[in-house]
């Protein structure tokens, strides 16, 4: 076991509306420790992104709020810092890149002026330097004629180049850590698959952990060293990446594997498999364990008492009444 660069203690990130109290993030706990990849898995509405903005302190006040809990980070708490000593840290330390890049990249503003701003306020460097760190950058996640390109606009872009951008924005202080949210949506497979192999190079030669979310288990399986599957604002399992697909505990993680199309099944003529039901609203979540209303093997304590979670073997815990 490495030594954690980020942990993240019972953290609980509330929404708050006249139709009620929204608890996006309810009691989430994990770790992720030096050059290790952690994947965040579940489907839309589960807490993912919000976990992601809680620990970045992007959570909008009102109508968002971090209730309780702790986020240590390379030895800092937090949640306890100022703004300004806040400011030091994202895009510096912690980087993130966001899910959909047009709307997170200024469309008024040249690529090389938007990846050049960050350098310069965290790094030191002149106009000059930060412009040609740009070009480097550009050049390391795989843009071709990066001294013309850094000189385009966001909608000159496609969208897998768009992405690149967001990726060498990222990276460009060299952080410790990386956060990646959905970095493959709305790309198709081929650019899919280029994205992940730079943020893996990228990780090799650099050291920089990565907090990947997505809903996708087949990037997880190909990137990341450990998991947790999250649904309506709680942690549900949290394993290993060998020990989740070998021996996935949670009915509802079973569901999220037994849903992947598989190669071998091809010539068979077997339906694929479909969790019934939604994600719940967080304004009107179950009683009991959050999944029971559409769990094939739930009884009735699913629906009066909600699991804690237990240790099913080492380091691999689960929040479900089967495994008490």
């Amino acid at each position: 076991m490495g030594v954690a660069l980020l942990r993240v203690e019972e953290l609980r990130t509330y929404f708050y509306s006249e139709a009620g109290v929204a608890k996006a993030v309810d009691g989430v706990s994990f770790s992720v420790e030096h050059g290790d990849t952690l994947g965040i898995v579940g489907e839309s509405g589960c807490g993912k992104s919000v976990t992601a903005l809680s620990i970045m302190r992007l959570v909008p006040q009102p109508p968002g709020r971090i209730e309780s809990g702790e986020v240590l980070f390379d030895g800092s708490r937090v949640l306890e810092l100022t703004k300004a000593e806040m400011r030091r840290i994202r895009g510096n330390k912690i980087s993130m890149i966001f899910q959909e890049p047009m709307t997170s990249l200024n469309p008024v503003f040249r690529i090389g002026d938007q990846i050049s701003e960050a350098i310069r306020l965290h790094q030191g460097f002149s106009k000059k330097e930060a412009y040609n760190r740009s070009v480097e950058m550009l050049r390391i996640v795989g843009i071709p004629s990066a001294e013309k390109r850094v000189r385009d606009y966001p909608h000159q872009m496609s969208g897998g180049m768009r992405q690149r951008v967001m990726i060498a924005m990222a990276i460009s202080c060299r952080p410790k850590l990386m956060i990646a949210d959905e970095p493959t949506t709305a790309l198709d497979v081929t650019i899919q698959a280029q994205i992940l192999d730079i943020m893996q190079k990228l990780k090799e030669e650099t050291g920089t952990s990565i907090l990947l979310i997505t809903h996708n288990m087949g990037v997880i399986a190909e990137t990341a060293q450990k998991i947790i599957i999250m649904y309506a604002g709680k942690l549900m399992e949290r394993a290993t990446v060998e020990d989740l697909f070998e021996n996935p505990c949670h009915p509802y993680t079973e569901s999220l594997l037994r849903s992947i199309p598989r190669l071998d099944q091809l010539g068979e003529k077997k339906k694929l498999h479909v969790i019934p039901g939604i994600v719940p609203s967080l304004l009107n979540v179950p009683e009991g364990c959050k999944f029971n209303d559409r769990c094939e093997k739930s009884f009735s304590r699913c629906a009066k008492e909600e699991p804690p979670l237990f240790e099913v073997a080492s380091g691999h815990t689960c929040r479900c009444w089967l495994h008490e």
